[in-house]
């Protein structure tokens, strides 16, 4: 299993260079084609020739890897329009919204609805940083959900050429229909038939949130990469409560491969 297929939306933010040398890395990994898709927003708050500006960086810094392209312009909203071509892809490249001018959510394709519309994974990488080992460490977030599960089964090509794994379970209730006696022990024996060798690991939340913990852990990891399921309650009970989802979503300090 490998992802040959991928799918990164382009738009006019500030850290898209960096997601192009994510889609480069990869697309070089797994001999992966790469498909460039722009969305010119109904809004027409786009910026003057953006879409050209926009192809020569895409088509020049793969170009200069060797990496084989695909170029797409399409018009309307950015959510149904990625929705629609995601669905023909392995992965799906996105960026992180920038939570300081949530003005330009509208025009942009929310990696979290991608998840949701297509069904297939995302990869969302922060909107500031680099990223040069993306999935050498990489810690995964198992609640014992179908989300978590999807997630992780679509990442078992990174994991596999991961240098350590981390599975680390908050919060984890016992029981025989979930967690087990020993949370993450089946993910991790699931996981060593694919010739992943991971750690498990479980963690209390103590008030301040599975997110909040997720990423502390990342961050005491050196992690560089966080897999875990989107959205693993109703999204309308996400939005109003929160979640792990909306807390990774907005504070992310390494990027997300997320399904649902």
């Amino acid at each position: 299993m490998a992802y040959k297929d991928l799918l990164l939306v382009v738009d006019d933010s500030p850290n898209m260079a960096e997601r192009i040398l994510v889609a480069g890395d990869l697309a070089q990994r797994f001999d992966a084609h790469v498909t460039g898709l722009y969305v010119t927003p109904v809004s027409g708050l786009e910026a003057p020739d953006a879409a050209e500006r926009l192809y020569d960086m895409f088509t020049d810094r793969l170009g200069r890897r060797g990496v084989a392209v695909e170029w797409r312009i399409a018009r309307g909203f950015p959510i149904d329009v990625a929705g629609v071509h995601a669905r023909y892809a392995d992965l799906v490249i996105l960026g992180q919204l920038d939570p300081t001018e949530p003005q330009k959510a509208v025009d942009c394709a929310r990696p979290e609805d991608i998840a949701l519309s297509s069904g297939r994974p995302v990869l969302v990488v922060p909107y500031v940083g680099h990223y040069p080992t993306l999935g050498q460490r990489v810690l995964i977030g198992w609640d014992a959900s179908r989300e978590a599960t999807r997630a992780i089964n679509d990442a078992i090509p990174l994991l596999a050429a991961a240098s350590s794994v981390t599975v680390l379970s908050v919060d984890p209730v016992i029981s025989r229909d979930e967690h087990g006696e020993i949370p993450g022990a089946d993910i991790a024996r699931h996981l060593s038939r694919h010739g992943v060798d991971a750690r498990i690991e479980s963690a209390p939340s103590a008030g301040v949130g599975v997110g909040d913990v997720l990423l502390s852990r990342a961050a005491d990891l050196s992690a560089d990469l966080l897999v875990m399921g989107a959205y693993a309650h109703p999204r309308v009970r996400e939005l109003v409560l929160g979640g792990a989802t909306r807390t990774i979503l907005q504070s992310m300090t390494v990027p997300v491969f997320m399904a649902h």
